[in-house]
């Protein structure tokens, strides 16, 4: 764990590269396609909006996002498995959307599996639509599963 986290904080801060052990925990325990340490580590290093949600010294879920001028891009939102549906996935969407807002992005953008419905719901109830599809875009157990590529309006 982060030598950074401090005893009772609670609340989203920056990703640091000292926090990728907790990161890549989350990771391989969510995902059956992890990212590795090195795309983490290349996102923090070309500058990236990465950030961590933090409770009580324990790193709960983590996002990544592409800023460029007038879009963002959702990378990755992740919720450690024994917290999701409380909550979080919504507050870290909500707080890239603010930053993206910040930023003077118009658009934003995601990929999701059409297999993750939960996600799906979750997009949708923030004003996502699904605006394409991307063939064989992720790793399956099978070959490829598609993605789903989801937009909203950030002009509310």
């Amino acid at each position: 764990m982060s030598a950074m986290l401090e005893s009772g904080y609670c609340g989203v801060r920056p990703m640091t590269v000292g926090d990728l052990d907790a990161v890549m925990a989350i990771e391989t325990a969510i995902y059956d396609y992890p990212w590795t340490r090195g795309i983490f580590r290349d996102c923090l290093r070309v500058g990236y909006d990465c950030q961590v949600y933090v409770e009580d010294e324990t790193l709960l879920a983590y996002s990544v996002l592409s800023l460029a001028v007038h879009e963002a891009h959702v990378l990755t939102v992740c919720v450690h498995p024994q917290k999701q549906g409380q909550g979080l996935g919504r507050l870290m969407m909500n707080m890239m959307l603010h930053k993206a807002r910040r930023a003077g992005a118009e658009t934003m953008l995601l990929e999701v599996r059409p297999s993750n419905t939960r996600a799906i719901g979750l997009y949708h109830s923030l004003g996502f639509n699904e605006v394409g599809l991307r063939p064989d875009y992720y790793p399956a157990p099978n070959g490829r599963e598609d993605a789903l590529i989801m937009a909203r309006s950030l002009h509310d």
